[in-house]
C-alpha cells in the first residue's frame, strides 16, 4: 500500500525555514515565518496566559473529554469576542476546533455536506492553506481579484467586478482583518459594498478572522465581521486564538455559523458536533479553557488586552519606521503603503527574482511572493532591510 503513495509538493515556508537555519551568516533576517516575534526574536507566553495556567493547575480536577463541540462557556466567550451584540446568541452555532486551520477545514466539510455543487471563491492572493484544503476536500474553487501589485493596495474595482459573477449559493471566503498575505484591508465603506453584492447574488459569506486585535484594535478588527453577520441571511466564521492569545501550539480555534432564523441553530449545532466526531472527536481543551478564563475574568482580561494592545502598537511602529526609512533612502512615498497595511504581514509587490536577490545577497528571507512578516523586524534590522530593498531595485 505505502509504495502507491506519491510525493506531495514541499511546503514553501518550511523550505524557507530550513534554508534560513542552514545559512551561516550572522546578520541574516527571518521575515518568512508567520508567527509573532518580539524585538528579541522570541514568541513570548502572554502574562494573562501564564496567570490562567497557574490558576488552572490549582483548580483543575479532571482531564476527561469535553463535549464534541467543546465547552459551551468557550463558545459563548468567543462568540462575544468576535460578534459582540451584533447578532443574537440564539442565532449562532459554535464548535471548538484544533486551531483556526481546523475551523477552516470543518467549514469546508460543512459546505460540501450542505451545498456540494457550490463554488468557493477565494481572494487572489490568499493564505495558501485555503486553496489547499478546498482542493483536498474536493470542492470547486474560483478566485476574485484582491491585490494590486502596482499600488500594493486593494484592487477593489477588480474585486467587485469578479464578485458580480458569483452565483447564488456559492461561498465567498473573506479575511475579517489583517489580510494574509498582503496586509491590505478593505475599509468599512468597501465592506458595505461587498455586503450589498453578496445580498444581490445570493452568495454565502465565509469569514476567516485569525488576527483580531493585531490591526486597529479588538473592536475595530471585528467591525467588518459584525457588519456581515448582522446583514446576511447566513454567515460562516472561522476564528483563531493562536495570534491574539499567543497560544499557537495549543491549537485553539472555533467555527461559528450565523443564521437570521433561530430555528436553524439546533440543526447547525448538531452538524458541527457531527463533523467534529468524524474528524477528531473531542476538540483540545487546554487553550480553549485558558481563553475562557481570561475572557471571563476582568483582571485577566484587562491585562491581556493591555499586552495585546502593546503588541499591536509595536508592530504599527515597526511599519511606520520602515516606511520612513524607505522614504528617506528612496526620496519618494512609494513605500507608504507599509504604514497603511495592518497585521503581521505586508506584500512588497516584488518579483520572485527580486526576493531571491534579497536572500542570496543580503541574507533576508521572505516568501517568494514578497510577503514579509513585519513582526520579524526590530529597530536594528529596519535600516538593513530598507537598504537591501533599495539596493535590490524593488
Amino acid at each position: 500500500m505505502l509504495t502507491n503513495l506519491t510525493a506531495q509538493p514541499a511546503d514553501k515556508i518550511l523550505q524557507l525555514m530550513q534554508k534560513f537555519r542552514e545559512d551561516p551568516r550572522e546578520d541574516k533576517i527571518d521575515l518568512g515565518v508567520g508567527i509573532y516575534k518580539d524585538a528579541n526574536g522570541n514568541t513570548p507566553v502572554m502574562r494573562a496566559i501564564k496567570a490562567a495556567e497557574k490558576q488552572l493547575w490549582e483548580i483543575e480536577t479532571t482531564k476527561k473529554y469535553t463535549g464534541l463541540a467543546g465547552e459551551p462557556a468557550y463558545g459563548d466567550a468567543m462568540v462575544d469576542l468576535v460578534l459582540g451584540d451584533s447578532v443574537a446568541r440564539d442565532r449562532v452555532a459554535a464548535a471548538a476546533t484544533p486551531g483556526g486551520t481546523g475551523a477552516i477545514r470543518q467549514a469546508v466539510e460543512l459546505i460540501k455536506m450542505a451545498s456540494p455543487d457550490a463554488t468557493i471563491w477565494i481572494s487572489d492572493p490568499t493564505w495558501p492553506n485555503h486553496p489547499s484544503i478546498i482542493k483536498y476536500v474536493g470542492m470547486k474553487m474560483a478566485e476574485y481579484r484582491y491585490f494590486d501589485d502596482e499600488t500594493c493596495g486593494v484592487d477593489f474595482d477588480g474585486m467587485m467586478a469578479d464578485l458580480a459573477n458569483v452565483k447564488a449559493g456559492d461561498v465567498v471566503l473573506l479575511h475579517g482583518c489583517c489580510h494574509n498575505p498582503t496586509g491590505a484591508n478593505l475599509n468599512l465603506a468597501q465592506w458595505a459594498e461587498v455586503i450589498a453584492s453578496l445580498q444581490e447574488t445570493g452568495a454565502v459569506p465565509f469569514i476567516d478572522i485569525a488576527y483580531q486585535g493585531f490591526g486597529d484594535g479588538l473592536q475595530e478588527d471585528a467591525a467588518a465581521v459584525r457588519m456581515v453577520a448582522s446583514s446576511m441571511p447566513e454567515t460562516l466564521i472561522a476564528a483563531s486564538c493562536s495570534k491574539n492569545f499567543g497560544i499557537y501550539r495549543e491549537r485553539t480555534g472555533i467555527l461559528m455559523t450565523v443564521s437570521q432564523e433561530a430555528d436553524n441553530r439546533p440543526l447547525a449545532q448538531s452538524t458541527l458536533a457531527y463533523l467534529n466526531r468524524q474528524n477528531f472527536s473531542f476538540p483540545p481543551d487546554h487553550g480553549a479553557r485558558l481563553v475562557t478564563m481570561i475572557l471571563q475574568d476582568k483582571v485577566l482580561r484587562d491585562d491581556w488586552m493591555t499586552e495585546l494592545e502593546n503588541v499591536r502598537l509595536g508592530m504599527l511602529a515597526l511599519r511606520e519606521n520602515l516606511a520612513g526609512e524607505l522614504q528617506r533612502l528612496s526620496g519618494s512615498d512609494r513605500f507608504g503603503f507599509l504604514a497603511q497595511h495592518r497585521g503581521m504581514f505586508s506584500r512588497l509587490g516584488a518579483s520572485p527574482e527580486k526576493v531571491e536577490v534579497l536572500r542570496a545577497k543580503h541574507g533576508i528571507y521572505m516568501i517568494g511572493d514578497s510577503r514579509m512578516n513585519i513582526a520579524g523586524l526590530n529597530e536594528a534590522t529596519i535600516p538593513i532591510l530598507a537598504k537591501a530593498i533599495i539596493d535590490a531595485g524593488i
